[in-house]
């Protein structure tokens, strides 16, 4: 089986993803002494994880649904060929158009020109993290179009000309008063910090704009193969406005969102909400199946599927393809203590947390992302909270293993690893480390017993917090003694 991550051509980088920001180290050093965004993440995101551990235990067996879900994903990857042939056969026997894009250009270039076509001059998105890879707000502008975010999160980003920072909550980063202080930029009124005043502020500014809008663009949280349908999940009742209110709906996925069934959709739904907030079901869980037909009073004059790969046929022909079964819930960020220490902008794609430091790899190459896969202390939590059961800290090895092999690591630390592993495997050497270790870690020892600073390149640990100087006897020592009266007690 080949790799999931391919080289990029001689004098060219592979970008799939947009990147925002690319020294991973100088971020997290900063984040992780922001005062500010500490308490924005334990006053969020450590609530929804403790949230989803409450929702899910009132599920009479949640492990065996979260295998359920997994074992249908992988047999949608599987078999992904013949369900986007089905969904399409269905989609277009019941009037709506499916179009194929193999980047985030062509599926941009795609939108526009449905919008040109229909003189559609304003478009009302709905939250979708694709759109978000594909930049389609910058593309919309620049072809003399508006676009305009509807869910509160994203509309609060937009006129902050900020990128989410969250797959669920994209303005978690961010604390009431901030957001009242763009807001009084914005609306051009006084400043407040009341979360109530805020929302009514952005729904009056909204709620009419759906009424305007000529073009609705939804993400699509997961698309049935046997019914032609798409599903789109949200709390605030925006992305119904958007598949519903305007004339044109186009909804954008990507090609791994795919589910066979009706039938499969609520061991997903019962999954997605809890995993990602919490709740039983999100508020809106709208189900939609092509355009208007005669006769009704709802819904668009024309509904279009783009089905976006960019670089997502590459990981599934790897053996990273697991990856492509995440549901976007979130579930592992909030898990994750090193995505509570940082925040998401230190990932710096618009895919953040332990997933982001798996895809954001994948799809744009471990050169241009060598730190990501260490942002990780491997304790195994995402892999607990994952709803479809991804083995994230195993990929994450992997990706560490794919580092070594392609000479990405540093030099040095290939070699400190080398010298490391050679000295594990010959019994006198593991003890002659062993002696040359404490003794110089005594040496750097406080009076209080604890290490303040190590050395390069252990001195990245004592940048955030004290190592524990050894002890006095170590464990062999300690062995021997317990060994040497146990002779004496059998010998009396």
């Amino acid at each position: 089986m080949t790799s999931g991550i391919t080289d990029s051509p001689p004098g060219r980088t592979r970008v799939s993803l947009p990147v925002f920001r690319t020294d991973f180290m100088a971020d997290a050093h900063e984040a992780s002494s922001d005062t500010q965004l500490q308490a924005a993440m334990d006053n969020s995101v450590t609530k929804k994880d403790m949230s989803r551990k409450i929702a899910l235990a009132e599920l009479p067996d949640a492990d065996a649904l979260r295998e359920l879900a997994g074992q249908i994903k992988r047999h949608t990857l599987d078999h992904l060929d013949y369900y986007l042939e089905l969904l399409e056969e269905n989609i277009t026997r019941q009037g709506g158009h499916v179009h194929y894009a193999m980047d985030s250009t062509q599926a941009n270039r795609l939108i526009v020109e449905i919008a040109q076509r229909t003189g559609s001059k304003l478009v009302v998105k709905s939250k979708s993290m694709v759109s978000e890879e594909t930049e389609l707000n910058d593309a919309l502008t620049e072809a003399g179009i508006e676009p305009l975010e509807t869910d509160l999160g994203e509309f609060i980003l937009q006129v902050d000309h900020d990128h989410p920072t969250h797959l669920v909550m994209p303005v978690v980063h961010k604390n009431a008063a901030e957001i009242g202080h763009i807001f009084a930029r914005y609306f051009k009124t006084e400043f407040t910090d009341n979360p109530q005043a805020l929302a009514e502020m952005a729904r009056v500014h909204l709620r009419h704009r759906f009424d305007q809008a000529d073009l609705g663009v939804s993400g699509v949280n997961f698309a049935i193969a046997e019914t032609g349908s798409v599903v789109v999940c949200c709390n605030e009742g925006n992305g119904r406005m958007c598949v519903s209110r305007p004339r044109i709906h186009v909804a954008l996925m990507g090609m791994e969102k795919l589910i066979p069934s009706l039938d499969d959709l609520p061991v997903f739904l019962k999954l997605l909400a809890r995993s990602a907030s919490g709740q039983s079901l999100t508020q809106y869980s709208s189900i939609v199946s092509g355009s208007r037909r005669p006769g009704e009073l709802d819904g668009p004059e024309e509904f279009h599927l783009i089905v976006m790969d960019n670089g997502r046929s590459r990981i599934l022909a790897g053996e990273y393809r697991d990856t492509l079964r995440c549901i976007r819930c979130g579930a592992c960020l909030n898990s994750c203590p090193i995505y509570r220490k940082v925040g998401g902008r230190t990932y710096g794609s618009v895919y953040p947390g332990p997933i982001g430091a798996l895809l954001t790899p994948l799809f744009n190459g471990l050169e241009e992302h060598k730190h990501l896969p260490h942002a990780s202390s491997l304790c195994g939590a995402c892999f607990e909270a994952c709803p479809v059961k991804i083995d994230i800290p195993k990929f994450l090895i992997m990706l560490r293993g794919d580092q070594v092999q392609r000479k990405i690591t540093p030099l040095a630390e290939r070699l400190i690893f080398r010298m490391w592993s050679w000295a594990l495997c010959h019994g006198w050497t593991y003890r002659l480390s062993q002696i040359a270790q404490k003794i110089g870690m005594r040496a750097l020892r406080g009076k209080d017993g604890w290490i303040r600073k190590l050395p390069p390149p252990a001195n990245g640990w004592t940048m955030q917090r004290d190592f524990p100087a050894p002890a006095k006897q170590d464990f062999r020592q300690v062995y021997k003694q317990y060994r040497a009266d146990q002779r004496r007690k059998e010998s009396r």
